[in-house]
């Protein structure tokens, strides 16, 4: 069984799992768009899928479609993922693996949130 993410990042030449050539055996990011429907499939299954047969893949993030919200898994050595977050509009995420920085404001560029989501997930976390 195989899954397609939605943004995939490859460096170097493509490697392919058969002749058909539809399914990556060397992504190093790979990036999916969450809903509802699909968030406890894509922080669940499809992720262990990921981790367990893809050994290339450094980073997976999940863009969470209702809110200004990345999480970011990313593999440490020894095989462990470590997760951070990117929360607000003002936010940006490092990819260190392939020298990139997500600005939020261009991820959601054509979102209009609703003004209780941005105050629900604001620039700068509240101070305790």
């Amino acid at each position: 069984m195989f899954s397609y993410p939605d943004v995939v990042v490859v460096c170097g030449g493509p490697r392919f799992h058969d002749q058909h050539r539809d399914v990556l055996l060397n992504p190093v990011v790979l990036i999916e768009v969450v809903s509802p429907t699909t968030e406890a499939f894509d922080r669940g299954d499809k992720f262990f899928r990921y981790l367990t047969w893809l050994p290339s893949l450094t980073d997976y993030i999940l863009v969470t479609e209702a809110a200004p919200l990345l999480d970011h898994f990313q593999r440490q050595p020894h095989g462990h993922w470590k997760l951070s977050y990117a929360i607000g509009l003002g936010s940006s995420l490092s990819v260190d693996s392939i020298a990139c920085t997500l600005l939020l404001t261009d991820v959601y560029e054509r979102m209009a949130f609703p003004l209780e989501v941005l105050e629900a997930y604001p620039e700068e976390p509240p101070s305790a």
